[in-house]
């Protein structure tokens, strides 16, 4: 492996086997891997019997670590990043440091790897061919129905990740706004418990009312034109 560069390398949303044969070469190539949580990461790369030393880069010491980073590349030393699940950057820690490589030219390659988003789209049956990420919605509820009347306005289908503390009230709000538009509540991905909730807003929003949600979820919604406002 070529020395002095990044690598950011997306790992496994939930099956630990759910990793590529290049993400497993270039991890024990490399110097050092960074990673959003060494505990987390920890039993992933012994599982694939990766041995290597580990930096913690989370989004409470991103700023403060990556000048560091960044000196260990330019002195030779290449770095794989990695985050908790999916892909570095995508609500996660990965974009500072992705910025700080372009504007200084320093070689950073990014590997192809698990997407919770995409993974929950193709299985939520909704349509494809266009569709927007808003990441995680807001903790406001007022700027929370804000977010999801334009995704209710709009064309294409909308993902989102939601916390199962929150759920409930966001489904809340789709009924409301539009009880017969299409929602898909994808839980646990790739994982043991793996589920996909489809149906209508106001439908999901009555039956986990009555199953409390649990897990990671990703939130997909799709305006019913048949619907009524």
């Amino acid at each position: 492996m070529s020395t002095g560069a990044f690598y950011l390398i997306p790992t496994p949303i939930g099956n630990r086997d759910d990793i590529t044969l290049r993400a497993l070469e270039v991890l024990r190539g490399v110097d050092a891997i960074a990673c959003e949580d060494t505990r987390h990461s920890s039993p992933l790369l012994q599982h694939h019997g990766v041995q290597k030393p580990l930096l913690s880069l989370h989004e409470h010491n991103e700023i403060r670590r990556i000048p560091e980073l960044l000196e260990r590349v330019r002195a030779g030393e290449s770095i794989a990043v990695i985050t908790d699940a999916g892909m570095p950057g995508i609500s996660d820690p990965g974009y500072r440091l992705m910025q700080r490589c372009i504007e200084e030219s320093i070689p950073c390659e990014v590997l192809p790897g698990p997407s919770a988003i995409l993974n929950a789209l193709i299985g939520s049956g909704f349509p494809c061919h266009a569709f927007s990420f808003g990441g995680f919605l807001s903790v406001k509820k007022g700027k929370r129905a804000q977010t999801l009347q334009a995704a209710l306005d709009s064309e294409q289908t909308a993902i989102f990740f939601e916390s199962p503390h929150r759920l409930i009230s966001t489904l809340e709000i789709l009924a409301t706004l539009q009880p017969q538009a299409r929602v898909c509540v994808a839980r646990e991905l790739t994982k043991k418990f793996e589920t996909f909730h489809r149906d209508t807003a106001a439908a999901l929003h009555a039956h986990f009312q009555i199953h409390a949600p649990k897990g990671e979820i990703v939130l997909l919604v799709h305006s019913n034109p048949a619907a009524t406002p």
